[in-house]
């Protein structure tokens, strides 16, 4: 609508006459400029009647306030929830009660008190190939074909804030179709092709020329010195073992093509992003409501949007592509499976609270880490009710959630989960409660079986479950558990991943390798 002058006069003294009216401020005049991550977690404090939060754990063990690693005090609210019992009290016997009732209504709480919602209305996403280059990956010179991929989020609707996702898409060259599997991370090409051995020499007699050209006393320097050369082809270095290479190289070298999706250009790992990024903008700018989308949600409908592009590509088997995180992005990997169920495999490393451990469990990091202004942005807004110890509601813990952990992995089921840990001593701190996402995937093994999927060797109690022997397995089928003897990373199970993905999905050592 075109406003003449004097009613522009008008709708720019707008604010000031309300204030001085008392009367509030419409929402596009008082929405919020990029404030700090401390801001915006009041803010949804403040939205929610928050007045004090339950403190993290310290994840400093010579602290007064240390993170508890007593597993007698580590399950104050030992019971999960049951994946198996509906909200009105009946047992799910069958896939039909799981797929018709029990999944949605676990969907259905996690969107609205953990992840947050996914808006309807998120912008399309239009690819378009930035570079594209031909390359030989790994000891094997594997040939691939390496594509930076640009997504632009259509932001008509509001062009104050622009989403450019960024990722590498490398494919074996000339075979096809062939598994995918979408990491989360950094986004590059894996091995630019260098110059030949007759390249370099050119290179390095066109420098020499130029260098002659600006200074002509350095042609009796080159003269005196012809072994000396300004480029040269790199010497081979040592060749490590196998499973020590990249996970890059393993998974092109496999047969497997690969994709690095960089997670910033989606949502910024940062509360004060939060209205930024693709959250920001389906937001207009503006604070998030306690149900909206927080950064782990947002990743993984990153992931699915990097899935509707390898869909289109005829040398990807749509029906193999998998999803890989660590740490954060072990969070994300999960929530990725677990609501998008186009995705067929997982490779789940070191996730922790907010992934495969459960959150009733007090043993390292808690509920109240992930309510802080530090990590708040992960989660939806009504997540912070769970840490909360005053305020309009009352004082509530993880108790008072009605899903966990246990269930999250079972929304996985009957697709491939490889749950995927180290050890403590190589840096997979304790803080991560390796023995906790233990015990939530052998409950979750329940419902695969009910869905005709194999899961962990059956335990009736998952509360005595202890960990199996580092290195060993993968134990399990269609759901599985391998704990290395690394740090925090899941490179040392690659080989062991790839070798389960594969024997899982079917494909023959032609295929595979």
């Amino acid at each position: 609508m075109v406003f003449s002058g004097s009613k522009r006069v008008c709708l720019l003294g707008l604010p000031v006459m309300l204030a001085v009216s008392g009367l509030s401020l419409p929402t596009w005049a008082s929405a919020p400029t990029d404030p700090t991550a401390e801001q915006d977690h009041q803010d949804m404090m403040d939205q929610l009647g928050i007045t004090a939060l339950r403190p993290g754990a310290n994840g400093d063990e010579k602290a007064p306030d240390h993170a508890n690693y007593d597993e007698g005090k580590a399950t104050p609210y030992p019971h999960l929830p049951d994946p198996l019992t509906t909200r009105d009290g009946r047992a799910v016997t069958s896939a039909d009660m799981w797929w018709k009732i029990r999944r949605s209504e676990i969907v259905e709480a996690y969107e609205r008190e953990v992840y947050g919602r996914i808006p309807v209305h998120v912008p399309a996403v239009h690819w378009r190939v930035a570079k594209i280059d031909h390359e030989l990956v790994g000891p094997g010179r594997v040939p691939v074909v390496a594509r930076e991929m640009i997504g632009h989020v259509d932001n008509s609707a509001w062009p104050a804030i622009s989403v450019d996702i960024r990722m590498t898409v490398v494919l074996p060259e000339g075979k096809g179709p062939v598994p995918v599997l979408v990491m989360f991370g950094r986004d590059e090409f894996p091995a630019p092709t260098p110059p030949s051995r007759a390249e370099y020499e050119q290179i390095d007699a066109a420098m020499k020329a130029l260098l002659v050209k600006q200074d002509p006393s350095l042609a009796a320097v080159f003269a005196a010195h012809p072994a000396f050369t300004l480029a040269a082809e790199p010497t081979p270095h040592f060749t490590p073992p196998p499973a020590d290479r990249p996970k890059t190289e393993q998974l092109v070298q496999a047969g497997w093509g690969y994709v690095q999706l960089d997670t910033a250009s989606i949502q910024a790992d940062d509360g004060a992003g939060l209205t930024r990024g693709i959250i920001g903008l389906t937001n207009k700018g503006r604070h998030r409501k306690p149900d909206d989308w927080g950064a782990l949600r947002a990743w993984a409908w990153g992931a699915g949007q990097a899935y509707d592009y390898l869909a289109t590509l005829p040398a990807v088997n749509s029906r193999q592509i998998g999803i890989e995180g660590v740490s954060r992005w072990g969070k994300a990997a999960l929530v990725t499976l677990a609501f998008d169920q186009r995705f067929a495999v997982g490779l789940i490393g070191s996730s922790g609270k907010g992934g495969a451990t459960p959150f009733r469990r007090d043993f390292g990091e808690g509920v109240g880490n992930l309510a802080s202004a530090a990590e708040y942005h992960w989660m939806a807004g009504n997540f912070l009710k769970y840490a909360a110890t005053a305020g309009r509601d009352g004082a509530h813990t993880a108790k008072d959630l009605d899903v966990d952990s246990n269930e999250l992995i079972a929304l996985s089921a009957p697709r491939l989960a490889f749950i995927s840990y180290g050890v403590p001593a190589a840096g997979d701190a304790r803080w991560l409660d390796h023995r906790g996402s233990y015990m939530a995937t052998v409950d979750a093994g329940r419902v695969y079986r009910l869905l005709g999927a194999q899961g962990l060797p059956y335990q009736e109690d998952y509360l005595k479950a202890e960990l199996p022997p580092v290195n060993e397995g993968p134990i399990g089928g269609a759901l599985a558990w391998r704990q290395h003897d690394g740090g925090h990373t899941d490179l040392p199970n690659m080989h062991a991943f790839i070798v389960w993905a594969d024997r899982m999905m079917g494909r023959s050592g032609e295929e595979s390798h």
